[in-house]
């Protein structure tokens, strides 16, 4: 199916069955078992910044940051990065990533991390993580490991990464209007 335009939107409360399907289409039972999807574990994406694609009325992709703390500093993890195996290779998923990354930097986020693909994610704005600067809390490929500095006055932060946010670095949660 050719998507002739997309709209790009953010995430409704009403949309969360419909990514959850695609995200267990995409990525499988042994999701749940990557890191990434453990960091998640317990914590509320931000749904200022978690975004679907619709050809139409069909329901295309979806994309969600979700906040994280590296060190002592705030930031944001991408993904479940996902679209619709119909939509797939006509440009939707960098469209959504850039809505993100682009409604980030305007919240006033400085970071985006995210275990990806350098040649897709590369173009978009993210870069190898220098080794050892951040850490995990479980096995990644260290070429995998990205991130995105929306703040480039800023230095990169490094250490321990962990879901959520300390209450310091609070953000909005009231619920988006269905």
């Amino acid at each position: 199916m050719l998507a002739l335009s997309w709209l790009i939107r953010n995430e409704l409360p009403s949309d969360l069955p419909a990514i959850l399907d695609l995200q267990a289409e995409a990525f499988g039972p042994g999701r749940f078992a990557k890191t990434a999807f453990r960091l998640r574990e317990g914590v509320e994406h931000d749904r200022r910044l978690s975004f679907v694609g619709m050809s139409g009325d069909v329901f295309a992709g979806s994309v969600w940051l979700t906040p994280i703390t590296i060190g002592e500093e705030p930031s944001q993890l991408l993904g479940p990065l996902a679209v619709a195996p119909a939509f797939k290779n006509q440009g939707l998923g960098r469209l959504l990533v850039n809505q993100a990354l682009k409604s980030a930097r305007a919240l006033g986020e400085k970071t985006v991390l995210l275990v990806g693909d350098a040649p897709y994610y590369g173009p978009l704005g993210f870069a190898p993580v220098p080794p050892g600067r951040i850490i995990l809390p479980g096995p990644v490929d260290p070429a995998r490991l990205l991130i995105a500095n929306l703040a480039p006055d800023s230095a990169l932060p490094a250490g321990k990464v962990r879901g959520g946010r300390d209450a310091r670095f609070a953000i909005c949660t009231d619920p988006v209007e269905a």
